[in-house]
This record gives C-alpha cells, sequence and structure tokens, in this order.
C-alpha cells in the first residue's frame, strides 16, 4: 500500500513569539526557504507523494497560497485544521481518514535533517511493511526531547519523555514511520498529564510488541528542532553555509521532484523563471541547463 505522509504544522509558537505573532513558526524562513520546505523534502527524499498538512485554522490559506495542491512538484497535498494543539499523535486523529489503513509517515514542521546517507535511511525505513521505524540523534539536552535508552544489543528499551533522570543522550526526532495500525493505536491513547496525545506513547505501543526500530543519526548527520530564535539562526546559518560552499541546494521540493522524475526539464525551468534572480532560481536554472546538455 502506499505511504502517506503527514507534516505537522500547527501550534502558537510562543518559543518564536513575537514573530509567531504575525506568522506561524512553519512558514518563517531558514535561510532562503520556508522552513516547511524541509520537512517537505524529507517526505519527498522518502518517495512519500500523497501529504496532508495539518496546521491552524487561521493559518491554513498562508499554506495553501504557498503550497498549492503540488501538483507543480509532481505531488498530491490537502489541508486539515488543528483546532487546538493536543499533542503530536493527535495528527493521527485528525488525519485518520487521509492515513486510513495505509502504512504512513509523520514529519513535524520545525524539524530539518541532513547528511550523507539520509536518502538512503529513508529509503529503508519507506520499505519497512510492518512495525514502525524512529530516528534518534545525540542532544546535549535531553531534558527537552523523548529519550530512547538502549540495551547492550543496540535494541531500544525504553523511550521517556522530557526526563527528569535522562538514562541516554538520544533524542527520537521529528520524522515518524509507521505501519497500518497507526490511526487505530492513536485511537487507543489518553491523553497524558499535560493534556496531550504524546507521540512517545504511539511509540511506545510498538516498544512493547518489539515492533519498533530506532535508527541512530550518528557522526555526518545534523539536525535542528528550530522551534526556538537561537535554533532557526543556526539552522539558517548551517544551510548557507552549505549551499554556499558546495554550491548545491539544500531542501528544494523543485530539485527532489525533478531528480526523482515528477517533473520535465521544462516544469524545472518554470520553477526557475517564476524565483527570478535569486540565488534558488539561479541554481533551478543551473540544474536544468546541465540536465539539458549533451553528455560528453
Amino acid at each position: 500500500m502506499t505511504r502517506k505522509g503527514i507534516i505537522l504544522a500547527g501550534g502558537s509558537g510562543t518559543r518564536l513569539h513575537p514573530l509567531t505573532l504575525v506568522a506561524s513558526k512553519q512558514l518563517l524562513p531558514v535561510y532562503d526557504k520556508p522552513m516547511i520546505y524541509y520537512p517537505l523534502s524529507s517526505l519527498m527524499l522518502a518517495g512519500i507523494r500523497d501529504i496532508l498538512i495539518i496546521t491552524t485554522p487561521h493559518d491554513l490559506a498562508a499554506f495553501h497560497h504557498l503550497l498549492g495542491d503540488g501538483s507543480g512538484w509532481g505531488l498530491s497535498i490537502s489541508y486539515a485544521a488543528q483546532p487546538s494543539p493536543d499533542g503530536l499523535a493527535q495528527a493521527f486523529h485528525i488525519g485518520a481518514d487521509f492515513v486510513g489503513d495505509n502504512p504512513s509517515c509523520l514529519a513535524l514542521g520545525d524539524n530539518l535533517i541532513y547528511g550523507q546517507g539520509l536518502s538512503e535511511a529513508l529509503a529503508k525505513a519507506d520499505g519497512a511493511n510492518t512495525g514502525a521505524t524512529v530516528f534518534a540523534h545525540r542532544v546535549e539536552d535531553p531534558h527537552r526531547y523523548g529519550i530512547v535508552a538502549f540495551g547492550r544489543d543496540g535494541r531500544a528499551l525504553s523511550i521517556d519523555e522530557k526526563p527528569q533522570a535522562p538514562k541516554s543522550h538520544w533524542a527520537v526526532i521529528g520524522l515518524y514511520f509507521y505501519d497500518g495500525t497507526a490511526v487505530e493505536r492513536a485511537r487507543s491513547l489518553r491523553k497524558s498529564a499535560r493534556g496531550e496525545y504524546e507521540i512517545t506513547d504511539l511509540n511506545t505501543t510498538y516498544l512493547r510488541e518489539g515492533a519498533l526500530q530506532v535508527e541512530r543519526l550518528g557522526r555526518g548527520f545534523a539536525w535542528f528542532d528550530a522551534g526556538t530564535h537561537a535554533s532557526l539562526l543556526e539552522a539558517g546559518e548551517f544551510v548557507r553555509i552549505l549551499q554556499t560552499r558546495q554550491g548545491q541546494l539544500i531542501a528544494s521540493p523543485e530539485e527532489i521532484a525533478f531528480t526523482s522524475g515528477w517533473i520535465s526539464t521544462d516544469d524545472l525551468i518554470g520553477h526557475a523563471e517564476r524565483l527570478g534572480q535569486t540565488d534558488y532560481g539561479k541554481a533551478l536554472m543551473l540544474l536544468a541547463s546541465e540536465a539539458a546538455a549533451p553528455a560528453k
């Protein structure tokens, strides 16, 4: 069955006030792109093309204006409102009809992941037919995250949400691959003491059954939870430096769609022309011209 993608782009973004008093956090720029381009690109790299954007009722129109129906990138994008932020696993309550009993992937709208071999890791997770796959990245402040503890054999033993006494420094990041039972499992959850449907509780249902695979993203991978002013600035500077030094775009839906064969060279040129004389537009035009040039 085709895997469905969900990007959770709701919330009030209080840690980014006053910026988020006038704009959704996930529409803020991370260097040269809106933040939501980064989780969108992660889904695209996994080969996921049917995507639901969940955001606040107030921000729905802005996201639709930015992304449309996704057809320009060879995608199908639909939208749903999150009336109130009641936890990450609420995405499977709101998106129940969209996901159904299909396998799915939930991406958080403020997460940026980069690294050599990322496409292969995402493809491997997408290829799993049963159970769930999540990714972990080492952090210095484990009190802020869902923290996974591992046994000597490397298998996950437990996941604790924002623990007072962390058992490790490995945080589960905002990209979750699930089999076709995710909606049923999410519906069985009760709200936590924080009044939320916790994604950690959903992951734990798989862990108890020995059906949770945790892939550690080690050296060579970078992960940003761009939910604070400092991390937003750091993420933008990271993207700027890499793009400038390498001469390649990071998290470009147009490039991913083109290299995946979902859009044509003419489509790519059209995107480049709409972006004008920006560095982003020039990079897309260069990609199109290189693709059209005869092989030497």
